[in-house]
């Protein structure tokens, strides 16, 4: 398998065993990779406690930032089992993409992630507030006005709503 940027450092979506995301996050961060595992808080709920916990946002998957030559460093990591490709080639996540999704989580606003196609719209620019610099395209989902982050390398997209005055067309 090849990567599709060899030269460069590029993100690259890895899929994971089941419930290890943040353990394989810790061992590659631990060899010196550059990994991002996007966690979200919820509050979990048992018979005797609440509590605050956080979950990978997207199961089983990993996203890295690397080069050819940290390729089998990568692979020889217990508990990944593949890179994400298309026709034998990892498929390199643009870098706005990983930047715009850890803005995201980092602020305050109510996203959902769905895995739905979406059709596409008008690529819009979030101009002010927390958000200022995210692209995304603009859609109308479940009856409000939202932007789309495309995650297409994995098929997967986050929607936020977000106020039409602070958007401007691209």
């Amino acid at each position: 398998m090849k990567l599709s940027n060899p030269g460069e450092l590029s993100w690259y979506a890895l899929y994971t065993r089941a419930r290890t995301e943040k353990k394989i996050d810790k061992l590659l961060r631990d060899t010196g990779i550059d990994s991002y595992v996007p966690l979200k808080r919820i509050l979990k709920q048992w018979s005797d406690r609440k509590k605050w916990v956080e979950e990978p946002l997207i199961r089983s998957y990993v996203f890295v930032r690397i080069s050819e030559k940290e390729y089998f460093d990568v692979v020889k990591t217990m508990g990944i089992v593949r890179f994400i490709t298309f026709s034998g080639t990892a498929a390199a996540i643009p870098d706005w993409q990983i930047d715009s999704l850890k803005i995201l989580l980092n602020g305050n606003e109510d996203f959902e992630m769905i895995s739905e196609k979406l059709q596409a719209g008008a690529a819009v620019e979030v101009v002010s507030g927390p958000l200022a610099g995210f692209r995304g395209e603009m859609v109308e989902w479940k009856g409000k006005k939202s932007i789309v982050l495309r995650i297409n390398e994995i098929g997967l997209a986050l929607t936020v709503t977000v106020s039409l005055a602070s958007l401007k067309a691209l």
